[in-house]
């Protein structure tokens, strides 16, 4: 029977009692040999005997609508199996957890690259030369906009607002008032999108690249007409997702249709260049942001207005201010959202929706307040760190963000940084930032079984690439006095009890506490027999004691135990905001001449309460660092002014910070915490938390360097010469 368990208020820290000594501790994820070594099986890896293969052929139009498929120009091509379209067909990928059906009948075409048919054929370069052959017939609608600056449908929210504007704004003795704009950018995750399908006995089993399972089992059902039950999906292996995994997309439910169809095994998987056309987007944004404080440097007035885009009809829309709304105090708040509905590639989430764009901006405004006032800029944000969250009134939940400014910039050396240094034809200079993210606990379940030969965990929790297998197993052994060697975890297959799922960093800490509560109801069981309190019990290296009595696992489980475990969010949501906090330091090295921008070093300090596992948690973190110098230096989609596509749609012409752009010694470390109302472990969520601001350290360093503010990301060469130019310099 499962245990449903809802967070109203913070549980004992029974990780603090534990015995094991896991939790915390830089644990080699279990499958680390498997995919250094090739021998982990992603969707695509699967080959059964009869799988044909399919290929998605795309609009060429912006906007319209299909009105016939010419397939007698495949008649030369051997192999060839069919041609698939019609009312099921997805237009746009499913967003996830929103929970939306992905099921968009009819033949309407919103964007350019679109999949709007599957080639299927006996091999999948047959099946490749059939799509690019393939006739289309349109209805071309013509004057689609693909332009968010001059869209005539432009959606606007009312202004979220408090205090009177005005009168704050009047007596300011400073202000600040500067538009920034972010460019499109994309998750460019390793692995491509595929999936693999194949029925039995009415029952649909497909092999995909999936984050959120628990809900893209239903999506996908929805697609395909029948019944959740009658669907499994398995994803033990994902090659990253960053958000464009979440939901169900075409090459799943494109997949499942053709198989059902021909009653054979059908692959399919995207070229890079399809994933960037027809997957999803983060938008471009363009961001109004007004800052006025008094001469000491309290914040009086604070307003961050943004404009986005997505497709119509689509509800999508970039949260860019989620966390300028409790970062700051300010007696007046106003935030107001403007969506332009043009006919591009989906936009949707992203790592770190809101955060990665809405920080980096946000922190480049505070910085630029700073030097207004002739203030130290880790200074000015410690004076305006609120008490209690500015526009709910909520209480904050475990909050470190003055340590991690303080300690941050004391181990950074940021009171003896390089101030507009030259280096022969490098100017030098340091900037920082703030970093905040809303945590989040969401729905997850988990099933722990104990035998005498150790632990199993069972659950339809993704891993891609954040380390679940580790952490998993980690606070399982945690709780039941086994190494890491004794616990099994099972992931990803839908026949196994719904988890989170990987997305919003929420992964660890929701489907973490859900075993954390099965193996605590394993604890209860095993304390009874040994006729003790579970406060009494004692768990470690496969004995247990208590009551003055010793026993080892095997002994005492002749069969095996099991604890099944439902975690939600209760009240704890609603009195508390709970976030993950940190700060970013950067040193930069701007070229006088070219305006290449080195970053030299980067240090970030992070609250993210219990740390589960240093090792995953630093890499993550790491990596949101990278991802934000990357933000800020090289990541832009061009688009085709006439059609909208994306032109730069691979990884040669999209430029991801690679390991010369990061070469510099980049570090991330936490301070000890532990958010007894986040959930059961005191832990926060850290992937999207290191994206957060840093690409505003990054910008506040080119500008203590050479003198120039770059409004208009990514700081690319031509930008910061054609700045310091400008300036003289």
């Amino acid at each position: 029977m499962t245990q449903t368990f809802k967070m109203d208020e913070p549980l004992p820290r029974l990780l603090d009692e534990t015995r094991q000594g896991l939790i915390g501790t830089p644990m080699n994820r279990p499958d680390g040999p498997l995919k250094v070594s090739g021998r982990a099986d992603y969707a695509a890896d699967r080959l059964p005997d009869g799988t044909a293969h399919g290929v998605l052929v795309r609009a060429t139009i912006t906007k319209g609508k299909v009105t016939r498929l010419d397939e007698s120009a495949l008649a030369g091509i051997e192999g060839v199996v069919a041609v698939l379209s019609g009312p099921n067909f997805v237009r746009n990928p499913a967003q996830g957890m929103a929970g939306e059906s992905p099921v968009q009948p009819g033949p309407r075409v919103d964007y350019h690259g679109q999949p709007i048919a599957l080639v299927v054929a006996e091999t999948f370069e047959a099946a490749r030369d059939a799509a690019q052959r393939l006739v289309v017939e349109y209805d071309d609608a013509g004057g689609a906009e693909v332009d968010p600056d001059s869209a005539s449908e432009v959606e606007t929210d009312d202004p979220d607002a408090t205090g009177d504007w005005d009168e704050a704004w009047g007596r300011a003795a400073a202000k600040v008032d500067v538009t920034y704009t972010t460019p499109g950018q994309v998750s460019a995750a390793m692995e491509p999108h595929a999936a693999l399908a194949h029925w039995d006995s009415g029952r649909l089993t497909l092999h995909g690249s999936q984050q959120m399972l628990r809900f893209n089992r239903k999506e996908l059902a929805d697609a395909v007409g029948v019944d959740p039950s009658e669907v499994r999906i398995l994803s033990p292996y994902v090659g990253g997702g960053f958000g464009s995994k979440l939901g169900i997309g075409a090459e799943a439910v494109s997949a499942a249709l053709a198989s059902r169809d021909l009653g054979r095994p059908v692959r399919v998987v995207m070229a890079r260049q399809t994933v960037f056309d027809a997957v999803l987007r983060r938008t471009q944004t363009s961001q109004h942001v007004r800052l006025a404080a008094d001469a000491d440097g309290r914040l009086l007035a604070l307003g961050h207005d943004d404009l986005v885009s997505n497709l119509p009809e689509e509800s999508f829309a970039e949260p860019t201010t989620n966390a300028s709304q409790f970062t700051y105090g300010a007696a007046a708040l106003r935030f107001q959202q403007s969506v332009a509905r043009i006919h591009r590639t989906p936009s949707g989430s992203v790592r770190a929706p809101g955060e990665a764009v809405g920080m980096v901006v946000l922190e480049a405004a505070v910085d630029e307040l700073a030097g207004e006032l002739g203030m130290d800029p880790v200074e000015l944000r410690l004076k305006n760190i609120p008490d209690t969250a500015p526009l709910t009134g909520q209480d904050y939940s475990g909050r470190r963000l003055a340590d991690c400014l303080r300690q941050g910039a004391e181990r950074f050396g940021w009171a003896q940084r390089p101030k507009a240094e030259r280096d022969g034809d490098w100017l030098i200079g340091c900037g920082m930032a703030a970093a905040a993210r809303k945590n989040m606990l969401t729905k997850a379940a988990a099933r722990v079984r104990l035998t005498g030969a150790g632990a199993v965990v069972e659950t339809d929790m993704t891993d891609i690439g954040t380390g679940s297998y580790a952490i998993l197993a980690q606070i399982a052994g945690e709780l039941l006095g086994l190494p890491e060697s004794k616990v099994e975890v099972r992931l990803a297959d839908t026949d196994l009890p719904g988890a989170s799922g990987s997305g919003g960093s929420f992964g660890a800490g929701s489907t973490g506490s859900a075993v954390f509560l099965a193996a605590r109801r394993i604890r209860e069981q095993l304390a009874a027999q040994l006729g003790c309190e579970p406060g009494e019990l004692t768990l470690q290296d496969g004995i247990a004691r208590g009551a003055n009595v010793e026993k080892s696992l095997a002994d005492l489980v002749q069969d095996e135990l099991v604890g099944e475990a439902e975690i939600a969010s209760g009240e704890a949501a609603k009195s508390h905001l709970s976030a993950g906090w940190g700060a970013h330091f950067c040193e930069v090295a701007v070229h006088a001449w070219t305006g290449e921008v080195r970053v030299r070093r980067m240090l970030g300090l992070f609250d993210i309460g219990r740390v589960l596992n240093r090792k995953t948690a630093t890499s993550q973190a790491v990596g949101g660092m990278i991802w934000g110098l990357g933000g800020a230096l090289t990541e832009e989609l061009h688009h085709d002014p006439r059609t909208g596509h994306i032109a730069n749609r691979d990884l040669a012409n999209y430029h991801v910070a690679a390991h010369a752009d990061a070469a510099g010694r980049i570090e991330a470390d936490f301070v000890d915490d532990r958010d007894d109302w986040a959930n059961p472990m005191q832990s926060k969520g850290v992937g999207e938390l290191g994206i957060s601001g840093s690409g505003g350290a990054v910008l506040n360093a080119i500008h203590a360097a050479a003198g120039v503010r770059i409004r208009h990301l990514p700081a690319t060469p031509d930008k910061v010469i054609a700045a310091l130019e400008a300036a003289g310099r």
